[in-house]
């Protein structure tokens, strides 16, 4: 096969005429509102204050910003549409260059090599007809061979795209699976068959009282922040019935201190300092020890910002689908501190914390959360301490607590082994598909 080097523009035309956004010749056209990294175009009617281009029929449609990353498309409507300035869109020579091996050539690194060589500020400029048209590549001579190179790359990248889809369902289903078990948990099902052999045990409602008592003679240490008294878990509507040796009750209850918001001080520049957390340590639902910033802060020994070993912290507001999520700390006593999108509890020495972490990720706790944050629910919703202390927690008696994390040990350390299997299989794919581009445009 042989390879030639061409300019861009040999090929491709810009269009350059530019519509003012009160143009009479572009009303009741509909515009780009983006183009996603897979090349899909789409429209809104949202008025724009700045000038437009006119995109028609059979036009590649880049993205000046994101096309290194597959920011295009070729435009297949019948209607007339617009894009902003931010965009530029090329009529191009059906008879000189296959248009799917330009789209697939534009997202290489091969492509992101030439602009870094030939634009300055390479893959970091907004790209525009001026960078584009004068860029210098190789291609095949023939129509027929970059036609013969496009088959190619579509066979493999549809096994590839295979491979992604039954990732994704094998993710799917194990979150599933662990939804389930967390359900069958806090609703008792779990451990049915023990609490048959398990007869004699104190029932929660005593262990709760136990609580309360303990909360209103605390010991000095024990002392924290005064919480006026909840209402009546019963005064809800409660969502499912509970074994008879269980009981409900408010969050609030059975916490030792808190919930208290954390802090937010400046990062630092130096690169070191007291390590804060990120909200991505915190997002998986579980601990991750790396996910901190350095901030230029002094923070006395003994403040409540420092975490302790069985702090369970939830986050405030992030988006909806991280709103109310929880992880447990399970290092050592004063490494990091938690920001002010975060909220930390301690549950009372009486309880398990680790069955409170799996209840507060559990299903239905993330209903409840979500439900009853405020806010604009496509920004950032939150949910409050109030919220925090009024959520209702199915709570059964303490050694069924820890029966119950027994339980789920094995079964969430086998999907976290799967998991991690699954996105290094995922790793080898994407690198995989790297390397078939890079193979393909390296000229021969």
């Amino acid at each position: 096969m042989s390879w030639q080097k061409v300019k861009l523009g040999d090929f491709l035309t810009a269009r350059t005429v530019r519509f003012k956004p009160d143009d009479n010749a572009i009303t009741g056209l509909s515009r780009i509102d983006k183009i996603d990294f897979s090349g899909n175009i789409f429209l809104s009617n949202k008025v724009s204050n700045t000038d437009m281009i006119l995109v028609q029929k059979g036009d590649l449609v880049i993205s000046g910003i994101n096309v290194a990353k597959g920011a295009m498309a070729v435009y297949q409507g019948d209607n007339d549409i617009l894009a902003t300035i931010h965009y530029s869109s090329y009529e191009f020579k059906k008879e000189k260059i296959d248009i799917d091996f330009l789209k697939y050539f534009l997202k290489s690194s091969a492509f992101k090599q030439n602009l870094q060589e030939q634009v300055p500020g390479g893959i970091k400029t907004e790209i525009k007809p001026k960078h584009l048209l004068p860029l210098y590549i190789e291609i095949p001579k023939t129509l027929d061979e970059q036609k013969k190179i496009v088959r190619v790359l579509n066979s493999n990248i549809s096994q590839i795209d295979n491979f992604f889809l039954k990732q994704s369902h094998q993710i799917l289903l194990m979150k599933k699976l662990r939804q389930q078990v967390l359900t069958d948990a806090i609703t008792g099902k779990l451990t049915a068959a023990w609490r048959k052999k398990n007869k004699n045990i104190e029932p929660a409602i005593e262990l709760l009282k136990r609580i309360n008592s303990e909360k209103e003679n605390p010991g000095k240490e024990k002392k924290g922040k005064k919480v006026n008294k909840l209402p009546s878990v019963f005064s809800i509507k409660i969502p499912f019935e509970l074994p008879d040796e269980w009981t409900w009750c408010r969050l609030g209850e059975i916490i030792s201190f808190g919930p208290t918001n954390g802090y937010s001080p400046r990062e630092s520049k130096k690169g070191k300092g007291i390590k804060c957390l990120t909200l991505t340590a915190t997002t998986s639902g579980f601990f991750r020890e790396s996910c901190y910033k350095y901030v230029d802060e002094t923070i006395p020994s003994d403040s409540y910002l420092w975490l302790k070993k069985n702090d369970i912290l939830l986050q405030r507001g992030n988006s909806i689908d991280y709103v109310g999520i929880a992880a447990i700390y399970e290092g050592e006593n004063n490494e990091y501190i938690y920001p002010d999108l975060m909220i930390k509890i301690q549950v009372s020495s009486l309880i398990s914390p680790e069955y409170i972490h799996q209840v507060l990720i559990s299903p239905f706790i993330r209903e409840y959360l979500t439900s009853n944050a405020s806010g604009a629910q496509k920004s950032m919703p939150k949910i409050n301490q109030t919220i925090v202390l009024n959520t209702p927690i199915p709570l059964p008696p303490i050694l069924e607590q820890q029966k119950i994390i027994e339980k789920l040990k094995p079964i969430f350390e086998q999907c976290k082994i799967l998991k991690e299997e699954i996105e290094k299989q995922s790793v080898f794919s994407k690198d995989l598909l790297t390397t078939l581009f890079n193979e393909t445009f390296k000229g021969s």
